[in-house]
C-alpha cells in the first residue's frame, strides 16, 4: 500500500493574488512544506523572456522540490508561454499534451502523464477547462474519449485542475462515464466528540437541509449504481448540483467541492481532484496565510491510499 499526498494548484503564472508582485519564491517554500508526491499545476509559465525569475517555472519548482517535471504548453505569446504541469516524486513513464482548444480566444490543453508507483502505472491528467459552458462540455468529452481509448479500466486515474465548473454540472459525467469520484465527496468526515462535535453535527445537518431545499431530486428509481458501488443520480436540478455518492463510512451524502476562488475570499467552486482506484484518507482546501497571497486560487490537498 502506498500513501500519496496530492496537490492541485492554479499558480497564476507565478504572480500574487492581485498580480502586483512575483510569488515564485514563496510558492517554492509553501509547496516544499506540503511534501507533495504528485503536484498538478495550472497557469505555469514555461517561457518568459521578459523576466528570468518567472521563466521555466515547472523546472524551478521541480528542482526545489526534487521532483520530476512534465510540462504541456498551451498558450503561446510573443515572449511568453504557459500551460499545465505535473511534478512527480515517482518515475515518469510517458507524457502527452493534447490540444483541446475550442476556439481562438482560449488555448487549452490536456496533459496526460503516466507515472509508476511501486510497479503500478498511474494515469495523471492535468486540466484547465474553458470559461464557456459549451467549451467545457466539449473539452470534457475529449477527456472522456481519451481515457476510454488509452487507459485500461483496472488502472488508477487522477484528474485534477481548474475546471471553471462553478455550478458543478460536469461532475456527473465523470462519475457515470468513468467511475470517478471527487475526493471531497468520499473523504471521511472527522467530527470531534462532546459539545463541539454536537455543534458541528447540527451545522452539517443544517447545511444538508438547505442543499436539499434548493435542489429537486429525481425519483429514487432513477438512481444508478456506479461502477464502484456509488449511487449516482443521472441528473440533479438546482442552483448547484451536489452529487449523491456513498461515503467511506457507508452513509450517502450530498457533497459539493469546496470554494477555491478568489483565494482571499473563496466564493466559486472552480478546482477539483477526481480519482479512481484509490481510497481517500482526507481532503481539504488550503486557505488563509500564506496561500491567500500567493495566487488567485486556493490549492487543494488530498491524501490517498493506493492498494
Amino acid at each position: 500500500m502506498s500513501v500519496l499526498r496530492i496537490v492541485s494548484y492554479n499558480i497564476h503564472k507565478g504572480r500574487s493574488a492581485t498580480g502586483s508582485r512575483e510569488s515564485m519564491a514563496d510558492l517554492r517554500l509553501g509547496l516544499y512544506g506540503l511534501r507533495p508526491d504528485l503536484l498538478f499545476l495550472q497557469e505555469v509559465q514555461g517561457r518568459n523572456e521578459r523576466r528570468s525569475s518567472l521563466d521555466a517555472q515547472h523546472e524551478s519548482l521541480g528542482a526545489a522540490l526534487r521532483m520530476h517535471a512534465a510540462y504541456g504548453c498551451n498558450a503561446v505569446r510573443q515572449r511568453t508561454d504557459h500551460g499545465n504541469a505535473l511534478l512527480s516524486r515517482f518515475p515518469i513513464l510517458s507524457q502527452e499534451n493534447q490540444d483541446i482548444s475550442d476556439h481562438r480566444l482560449e488555448q487549452r490543453g490536456l496533459l496526460h502523464v503516466t507515472v509508476q508507483i511501486n510497479g503500478t502505472p498511474v494515469h495523471c491528467l492535468v486540466v484547465h477547462l474553458g470559461l464557456f459552458a459549451g467549451s467545457r462540455s466539449r473539452q470534457v468529452g475529449a477527456l472522456v474519449e481519451r481515457i476510454k481509448r488509452l487507459v485500461p479500466e483496472d488502472e488508477p486515474i487522477l484528474i485534477a485542475g481548474d475546471f471553471n465548473d462553478w455550478n458543478n454540472r460536469l461532475a456527473p459525467l465523470f462519475v457515470q462515464q468513468l467511475g470517478l469520484c471527487e475526493v471531497f465527496a468520499v473523504a471521511p468526515e472527522h467530527v470531534p466528540s462532546g459539545p463541539a462535535g454536537a455543534r458541528n453535527r447540527v451545522r452539517r445537518l443544517t447545511r444538508s437541509l438547505r442543499n436539499l431545499q434548493s435542489t429537486i431530486q429525481l425519483p429514487r428509481s432513477m438512481y444508478e449504481l456506479g461502477t464502484h458501488g456509488f449511487f449516482v443520480a443521472p441528473r440533479t436540478y438546482g442552483r448547484e448540483n451536489p452529487i449523491q455518492e456513498l461515503a467511506m463510512n457507508g452513509a450517502a451524502r450530498l457533497s459539493l467541492p469546496p470554494r477555491t476562488f478568489p483565494a482571499v475570499f473563496p466564493w466559486l467552486r472552480l478546482d477539483r481532484i477526481y480519482q479512481r482506484g484509490f481510497a481517500v484518507r482526507y481532503a481539504r482546501v488550503l486557505q488563509g496565510s500564506p496561500w491567500k497571497q500567493l495566487s488567485d486560487h486556493a490549492p487543494l490537498l488530498a491524501e490517498l491510499e493506493l492498494p
